[in-house]
């Protein structure tokens, strides 16, 4: 059974890559760039996922161009719905590439992420399938998290601290900024 396998970064494909394997599944990667953002993060992830890539004999499809602007237009003023456009459009684009593939399956890395809307992306995923024609794979790899912390770790990967988009960036960051700020302040 072949399956597309939708990879938001190489730390989250290793227990995700495994699992699939270990369930008997010929796996092709894809890996999806619009959303993350700025682009240096994006080449980031991109080459962390080339290399590990290359040590699992990984086979992945690199998404051409960077569409930093259609992401935006399609999220501004809708920023509190963000994450319900960036999953139906990451999961409809690997659909797509599924079906032209003529893929059993599809399924995404975003499974593995206890900071992701599980049921969202479960829920948007078999949707997404059933319009495309291709069966949306479900499996909840969460419980591999603490394994594929440690294996990103011991193989010294780069490690993002975001989800990618640059609204996720923004919250990551800045409210740690503004708390040493407001402790400072009250002091």
């Amino acid at each position: 059974m072949k399956i597309l396998l939708h990879i938001c970064c190489a730390p989250c494909a290793i227990y995700t890559v495994k699992t699939l394997d270990n369930q008997g599944f010929d796996i092709m990667g894809f890996f999806y760039k619009h959303n993350i953002h700025p682009y240096t993060e994006c080449m980031k992830r991109k080459e962390t996922l080339q290399s590990y890539a290359e040590t699992i004999d990984l086979r992945v499809i690199y998404q051409e161009g960077y569409d930093l602007e259609g992401f935006i237009r399609n999220v501004v003023f809708r920023e509190s719905k963000r994450c319900s456009y960036c999953y139906h459009d990451r999961l409809r684009s690997t659909a797509l590439v599924a079906k032209r593939g003529k893929f059993d399956y599809f399924t995404s890395t975003l499974l593995y992420s206890n900071f992701q809307k599980h049921d969202q992306i479960k829920s948007i995923g078999q949707a997404v399938g059933k319009a495309v024609g291709v069966r949306f794979y479900y499996h909840d790899f969460r419980d591999g998290w603490k394994q594929g912390i440690e294996e990103s770790k011991r193989l010294g990967m780069y490690r993002q601290q975001y989800c990618g988009c640059i609204y996720s960036e923004k919250e990551r960051y800045y409210k740690e900024k503004v708390s040493k700020v407001t402790k400072v302040e009250s002091e």
